[in-house]
């Protein structure tokens, strides 16, 4: 085979592979921002109740600083070409102070004190991992690393946060404060996320922590599904619509009605 061919057919297969990888990357993106909105059934609820009830702040919160740590990451200085890592997580990121607004506003004073101590910290810790970064590392390579394996562990923080519920629901058999679209996000976006780390070239910090991610998210849906089944019924399923509720109150004055004095 001829050089000059050889070199036709391998820009070939790169350019489909490349073709590939921008399809994917799309459809990921897609597919994240689906996953992230998918919060709002929880946040619906919070919002109509005008209380968080017993849902815990901890997921939202461990949220917030996966994605300050994602954008981090993809900056051009600590890991180049990683614009779509950047959007993405920057996006989610405003997402989720939304949603910890709403959250702010209809709890409690103990988890309002959590919440503004969590964002506190987490805003000191990033800058903190920022400064390390940038004075002790000066090569891409290095930064990448350092801030991967960060990114890794506020990963597999953030996806196994629903677990923080996981005792309650064993206890009380009900999964009425385990927000099931939360695991469901945690799970497809590990797997999307886990993806994406093996399109075009391999990047081992987001394989990692998306796929420890995808395999917490099963086990949360799993446990969802067990006692939604086998457990108690929520107290959502227990509330009758309030015509039915006239109608059977009705039904009874009849009845009380006609009984014989």
């Amino acid at each position: 085979m001829s050089v000059s061919l050889f070199a036709a057919m391998r820009y070939a297969h790169t350019s489909t592979i490349c073709g590939r990888a921008g399809s994917l990357k799309a459809i990921h993106g897609a597919c994240t921002l689906i996953d992230l909105m998918d919060l709002w059934p929880t946040f619906k609820r919070i919002w109509q109740k005008k209380s968080t009830e017993e849902f815990h702040p901890y997921p939202y919160l461990l949220c917030v600083l996966n994605c300050l740590f994602w954008v981090f990451y993809g900056l051009p200085f600590v890991h180049p070409d990683s614009t779509l890592v950047i959007t993405i997580n920057g996006i989610g990121l405003v997402l989720e102070l939304i949603y910890l607004t709403i959250f702010f506003t209809y709890t409690g004073k103990k988890n309002r004190k959590i919440i503004i101590g969590f964002l506190l910290g987490e805003v000191a810790l990033v800058g903190v991992i920022a400064t390390i970064t940038l004075l002790c590392f000066h090569t891409t390579t290095k930064r990448s690393l350092f801030v991967g394996v960060i990114c890794v562990i506020a990963g597999v923080l953030m996806y196994g946060s629903p677990l923080s519920i996981i005792k309650k629901v064993i206890q009380t058999k009900s999964v009425e404060f385990l927000p099931f679209w939360l695991c469901l996000a945690g799970f497809t976006n590990g797997i999307v996320w886990f993806t994406y780390a093996n399109l075009k070239s391999f990047d081992m910090f987001i394989a990692t922590g998306n796929g420890i991610g995808a395999l917490l998210g099963f086990v949360q849906l799993t446990v969802y599904t067990f006692y939604k089944f086998y457990g108690k019924p929520t107290a959502q399923n227990d509330v009758k619509p309030a015509g039915e509720v006239q109608l059977q109150a009705s039904g009874a004055h009849r009845d009380a009605a006609s009984l014989p004095v």
